[in-house]
């Protein structure tokens, strides 16, 4: 769905206030809808969101990791940042051996999503893995990672109960019913 409207907002400066390899903070004075003199901070990011639902038999693989953001642990789809120069499926392809050492035949994409489009550009897209073969995994120094296979409607369940908040796998459990009810998904 789009909309023809022209931008409401109007930036009157920006200025770059924090840059790392990940992301870059923005401050800018804006003219919001109203008219009226605001600030706006935006943290743009540097590389894209992508996530992997490998699926075999009514199975899914997530991940379990302690997020520095939350000092929590947290259960989600392999995910991970791709620089702007690989390509999206091969990055999807990496990060599902990195973190869960399997392999996959074939990877259909499920949706794209902007993650908070409120105060940042994150961009993600997740693709479907199957024809999977399990290697060896290699996750990163960063990730203390926890490797667990279980069922669709146990993944739905998690979900449902808040215990799965990851945004990325979030949408893809509700993705991955609606393709079952729709008979798109394999059982």
């Amino acid at each position: 769905m789009t909309d023809a409207r022209s931008p409401a907002w109007k930036t009157l400066n920006s200025q770059s206030v924090y840059e790392n390899n990940w992301i870059e903070v923005t401050d800018h004075k804006v003219k919001n809808p109203a008219g009226q003199d605001g600030i706006y901070g935006v943290v743009r990011f540097k590389n894209r969101a992508v996530g992997v639902v490998p699926y075999e038999d009514g199975h899914i693989w997530l991940v379990g990791q302690t997020r520095y953001i939350f000092n929590a642990y947290s259960w989600e789809i392999p995910e991970g940042g791709c620089p702007k120069d690989e390509p999206l499926e091969d990055c999807a392809r990496r990060e599902l051996r990195e973190e869960t050492g399997l392999n996959a035949e074939t990877l259909s994409p499920l949706f794209e999503m902007h993650l908070s489009n409120s105060v940042t550009d994150e961009w993600g897209v997740v693709y479907l893995a199957t024809g999977l073969s399990q290697g060896e995994a290699a996750p990163e120094p960063t990730e203390d990672i926890t490797v667990k296979k279980i069922s669709l409607d146990e993944f739905y369940v998690e979900v449902e109960a808040g215990r799965i908040t990851d945004s990325l796998s979030v949408a893809a459990c509700y993705k991955l019913m609606l393709m079952r009810q729709l008979g798109e998904l394999e059982p």
